[in-house]
């Protein structure tokens, strides 16, 4: 009889991906996936770590898979929580057998042949085997080209979690949507358009032509960008490529540049806003979302209502907005006065009422 396997996945897109990679490993390694926890032979909790209290849900869940625990059933963790947490995860609960961070993914056979694992370091051979990915849609691939973050924004743990800038070279991103046949392809990275081959040189709006230009795809997405890396060739890229989506998500954070440089997102109010005239002058029809902190250090009243006036410019058709919370190793914490939660959720509210 195959063994069985149970992956519960939380978080991004990057997640959901990290989980079809997992899942397609085990599959061509002989298991057989199930849909309920208590029958199967490995469990994994692919975890996500970018919101407050993350690792506090990793482990409440591990306490309640612990009955589960028995002869040979192993449990894994995975994601992002895996590598904040590390080997406190092993100390606080001793049944799990296992810790990989999302730089594993692709080295899962050696943190399966083992006993107790940690495996939460960066290889430099970051292994994608892309006929690997157990694919749930058989019309969408989601296709990772770029891992990690260079960008260090002071409320962000992801540089931490998923490591430095990683970009795939440009001819294996091309043969996986190749070899998905798909018809709609979403490019995925933490930072996507800061892509640049490692062996060419040639950037995101390159690989989205290319990409854009295969046949048989009738669409193409992409997330998520950041503001500071829109240039021409990305712009250029969309408006010369009827299936690429005219819809882009561009997190802005905050409407007060005084708040954007404590953040270090590298752009202040009035390019954010130049950005998003420039691409609306070369794609007319584009519709925009973005990403909201509401509540960070030191975040006044002005502040907060420069927020609400650039989303009055700006016009989303749709946005999302959190209250800021506090990562652990991010510098944010120490940036200013910290604001009390109920003036964090009213404004929250008050936002959203727009």
């Amino acid at each position: 009889m195959s063994k069985t396997y149970f992956i519960e996945t939380w978080g991004c897109q990057m997640n959901d991906l990290d989980s079809q990679r997992l899942s397609g490993n085990l599959k061509l390694r002989g298991y057989r996936r199930v849909d309920d926890e208590r029958k199967a032979d490995l469990i994994l909790l692919n975890t996500c770590s970018i919101r407050e209290k993350a690792e506090n849900k990793v482990y409440s869940r591990l306490g309640e898979l612990k009955e589960l625990k028995r002869g040979s059933v192993r449990i894994g963790v995975c994601g992002c929580v895996a590598q904040q947490e590390g080997e406190r995860i092993l100390s606080r609960a001793p049944w799990v057998d296992f810790v990989m961070g999302p730089g594993n993914v692709g080295h899962l056979d050696a943190v399966l042949a083992g006993g107790k694992s940690i495996a939460i370091d960066f290889p430099e051979d970051r292994r994608y085997d892309y006929l690997a990915v157990d694919r749930p849609s058989a019309t969408k691939a989601q296709v990772t080209i770029i891992e990690g973050c260079n960008k260090n924004c002071t409320f962000c743990i992801v540089p931490t979690t998923r490591g430095r800038e990683v970009s795939r070279p440009f001819d294996d991103v091309i043969a996986e949507v190749r070899a998905s046949g798909r018809v709609e392809i979403e490019l995925l990275g933490q930072t996507v358009n800061a892509y640049r081959c490692p062996v060419t040189g040639r950037d995101f709006g390159a690989l989205l032509s290319a990409v854009a230009e295969i046949e048989g795809v009738r669409r193409l997405r992409f997330m998520t960008s950041h503001p500071a890396e829109v240039n021409d060739s990305m712009i250029a890229a969309m408006r010369d490529h009827a299936n690429i989506s005219r819809y882009l998500h561009l997190p802005v954070q905050s409407g007060s540049s005084r708040i954007l440089r404590r953040m270090k997102r590298l752009y202040t109010r009035e390019k954010y806003l130049e950005t998003i005239q420039r691409i609306r002058a070369a794609i007319p029809e584009i519709h925009f979302s973005t990403d909201f902190i509401v509540g960070f250090p030191g975040e006044t009243e002005e502040d907060f209502q420069q927020s609400l006036t650039l989303i009055e410019e700006v016009r989303y058709p749709s946005l999302f907005a959190f209250k800021y919370s506090p990562r652990p190793g991010t510098p944010a914490p120490k940036i200013g006065p910290p604001v009390e939660d109920a003036i964090a959720d009213e404004r929250l509210a008050r936002l959203f009422a727009l």
